[in-house]
């Protein structure tokens, strides 16, 4: 599962027609419905604002519209970009001024579609790995000696908390979850509380 890492804009210009895409993430249909009539309002005198979205766990929700140009040049190719990079909960649109010159139906397709991808390209795009909030419970005599080994792990643990005794939420793969309370019940010799949480994900963000 794949997202945009922020939202951002991006200019293309093509033969004096002015491309500005705009991405922004959407939890859900709605709020990605949300954006884009707040975004044509901003824009109304623009030529088009043609849009695409992808949203739900599974990118299940994928829709998209040409907003007046012809049928199949804008928000197909603006969703086929989103896909093709496996991304959801996000949200595109492409405000479009014309500049008098006609771009006929393929200079439409590539104008819309390279609009998206630079603007992907630009903002940039994270994993969503699914992780379970693992609260380990130690006491203080222990607390240094496990926070050092989960740093040693190369892990940084999202709330560490001191009363009584000191917990720490660590976000664990779904997949370590097994092997992780099993390291942290040795390191601190069986004295650790392990409670899991909810499940969760977390961003990793990827290569261009």
């Amino acid at each position: 599962m794949r997202m945009i890492k922020q939202a951002g804009s991006r200019e293309l210009e093509i033969r004096k027609s002015r491309f500005v895409c705009t991405l922004a993430r959407a939890a859900d249909e709605a709020e990605a419905v949300a954006f884009l009539a707040r975004h044509r309002r901003a824009h109304h005198d623009a030529t088009h604002n043609c849009t695409a979205y992808v949203v739900g766990e599974h990118g299940e929700i994928a829709k998209s519209s040409d907003d007046g140009e012809p049928a199949g040049t804008a928000g197909i190719p603006m969703l086929e970009v989103l896909t093709r990079r496996g991304l959801t909960g996000t949200v595109a649109v492409v405000t479009r001024y014309f500049g008098g010159v006609k771009l006929g139906a393929g200079g439409l397709v590539r104008a819309y579609a390279q609009a998206v991808a630079d603007t992907v390209d630009a903002v940039g795009v994270v994993e969503l790995r699914p992780v379970v909030t693992v609260t380990v419970g130690v006491d203080h005599a222990l607390a240094g000696r496990f926070l050092g080994d989960l740093h040693g792990r190369g892990v940084q643990p999202g709330d560490v908390r001191y009363g009584e005794g000191v917990e720490a939420d660590v976000a664990v793969p779904v997949t370590d979850l097994d092997d992780f309370e099993a390291w942290a019940a040795q390191v601190t010799a069986g004295r650790a509380s392990l409670r899991r949480g909810a499940p969760g994900y977390i961003e990793v963000p990827l290569s261009p």
